[in-house]
């Protein structure tokens, strides 16, 4: 299985894929959480934040979370995921993949920017940031739609709708 959190910088794809990633590791030991920007660390930040790049950590995030989820060991990922046929491949291609499109307004967004993305590409000081000059095609078909609008995310709750998912509750459940 693959739990594919994606949103906007700031949304909240990385800590809810941190508190999942908690409550789960004692039940699925075989369990990683994987981050956009761990995959470029892990290829030791080749590649810019560019479309080009972008779409070149997409197809690494997509085919290694595959490489895992063959070998029975279940991710946890917080992406951006822009491109909508890496989503496509991801769901034709890996068994139990789940997307959660984690949803914010550019207001909430900009309300929880503590390190001034928003606000420097407004200023015309940063180029490349998704939602901004990058666009970011909503997912046409996710597993479950979490709305992230609020100051105070309530966190407990979005975890809880994700291990609703079917194939959350069959993995859970064995």
């Amino acid at each position: 299985m693959v739990i594919w959190n994606i949103g906007l910088s700031r949304a909240g794809k990385t800590t809810l894929s941190r508190l999942l990633y908690e409550k789960l590791k004692p039940k699925i030991p075989n369990l990683v959480l994987l981050d956009g920007d761990i995959i470029r660390t892990l290829f030791s930040n080749d590649i810019d934040h560019t479309i080009e790049g972008r779409l070149k950590n997409a197809e690494r995030l997509s085919h290694f979370s595959k490489f895992l989820a063959d070998q029975d060991i279940h991710v946890i990922a917080a992406v951006l995921s822009i491109f909508p046929e890496w989503r496509e491949w991801n769901r034709k291609n890996i068994i139990g993949y789940q997307e959660v499109y984690i949803k914010a307004s550019m207001e909430a967004l900009k309300k929880r920017d503590t390190n001034g993305l928003y606000l420097a590409a407004e200023q015309g000081t940063l180029k490349n940031v998704v939602g901004y000059d990058i666009p970011f095609p909503e997912p046409k078909n996710p597993d479950l739609v979490i709305e992230n609008n609020s100051t105070e995310s309530d966190f407990i709750h979005m975890t809880e709708q994700v291990l609703s998912l079917e194939e959350v509750r069959k993995l859970i459940n064995l």
